[in-house]
């Protein structure tokens, strides 16, 4: 703003309308210093005016978000054991006046929703996806946590609580995971024998599932070092290398060597199944037996002969070791190690050692049993 003799000018040159009318009313005579403040009144009062304009569009912009009913969790990842009974927590910050509570199982192999159990707050209908193992804490009015007992191997995965009230629908989505070990198994008729169909019945039949890459992933950081490819569970072929070596892979650095999604019914490679705590425990008892003896003494202890999973599983959660080798149920002599030492296998590391798969009718070998 600039003073030109009488007359008030703005940087802009425009002069305001009260400017105008003072200009035009006011003596010749009238103190300059009286027409300054005027004017700063009016500057500082268009200022407060455009402040308080602008704080309440800021307010009405937080008034507009929506409410959040769920509570985020803690923790994103639950981890447990077969056998365990799990809490998948969901809790709400507030009841609306009308809303459902779905849980569901997530698998981005597969676009159709699987229902495990809805609930209004007061009744709620199970489906058979866990059959019947699945129901709310209810711990409280605001708990919609699911509860799974006695988790078996196909339970790991992804689940979702989804809160619906038709208005503005809100979900969270969790992780159980298995604690577990896996363990690479081929057939008694040798290396590359499954398409992805026999290496999954095969897992199964010991005990086991064909594995996920994060758990092959977790057994090579607990030190598996295997040179055979094998099945996963999404169809993919890997294996696992911490001492690089020419027929691994050559120099590469250790890691899980990849060879990408395969033909699941022409393709032949061994498998990686995963297997979790036991609900009973493995013995061992001595030979020197054929393997249907060794069927045979398992009864006699009121047992069954041990599958491959089972003795994977009591050396890896109850550190069995014992240097004696032993009949299998699918025909193979094994022995677990804890504590390696030098007449036990030879090897540096823990781990199940294996004889392969001799000729049943041989008298070498005890047997191990599983009690459950």
């Amino acid at each position: 703003m600039k003073m030109r003799g009488s007359l008030i000018h703005h940087d802009n040159g425009e002069t305001s309308y009260q400017e105008y009318i003072l200009m035009r009313q006011t003596p010749q005579g009238l103190p300059k210093m009286v027409l300054l403040y005027i004017l700063m009144f009016s500057c500082f009062s268009n200022l407060l005016q455009g402040t308080s304009i602008y704080r309440s569009a800021d307010r009405n912009q937080v008034d507009s978000a929506p409410p959040k009913f769920l509570l985020d969790p803690i923790h994103h990842v639950i981890l447990t054991q077969r056998g365990a009974n799990v809490v998948l927590p969901c809790i709400l910050r507030m009841r609306p006046p009308i809303y459902r509570v779905k849980w569901s199982k997530v698998n981005s192999a597969d676009p159709l929703e699987n229902l495990i159990l809805i609930s209004n707050g007061k009744h709620h209908k199970n489906y058979d996806r866990l059959k019947g193992r699945a129901r709310l804490r209810r711990n409280h009015r605001l708990d919609a946590s699911l509860v799974i007992a006695n988790v078996t191997l196909e339970d790991e995965g992804r689940y979702r609580c989804e809160l619906v009230n038709g208005l503005e629908d809100q979900s969270l989505t969790l992780s159980l995971q298995l604690e577990g070990v896996v363990f690479p198994y081929q057939s008694s008729g040798g290396r590359y024998k499954f398409n992805y169909v026999e290496a999954r019945q095969a897992c199964e039949e010991q005990d086991g599932r064909l594995a996920t890459y994060s758990q092959l992933y977790q057994s090579w950081t607990d030190g598996l070092d295997w040179c055979n490819a094998g099945w996963l569970i999404d169809g993919t072929i890997h294996y696992p290398i911490i001492i690089p070596r020419e027929p691994c892979g050559g120099n590469l650095p250790p890691g899980i060597r990849s060879y990408g999604p395969k033909d699941k019914l022409k393709d032949k490679y061994d498998a990686f199944c995963f297997t979790s705590a036991l609900n009973g425990h493995v013995f061992y008892v001595h030979g020197p037996l054929t393997h249907k003896e060794a069927v045979d003494t398992c009864k006699t202890h009121q047992a069954e002969i041990s599958k491959v999973g089972q003795l994977y599983a009591a050396w890896k959660f109850f550190s069995m070791d014992h240097c004696d080798g032993g009949w299998l149920s699918d025909g193979s002599v094994r022995f677990p190690i804890a504590e390696p030492r030098e007449r036990c296998g030879g090897l540096p590391d823990p781990g199940v050692r294996s004889f392969g798969f001799p000729d049943k009718e041989q008298r070498l070998y005890g047997v191990y049993c599983y009690k459950h």
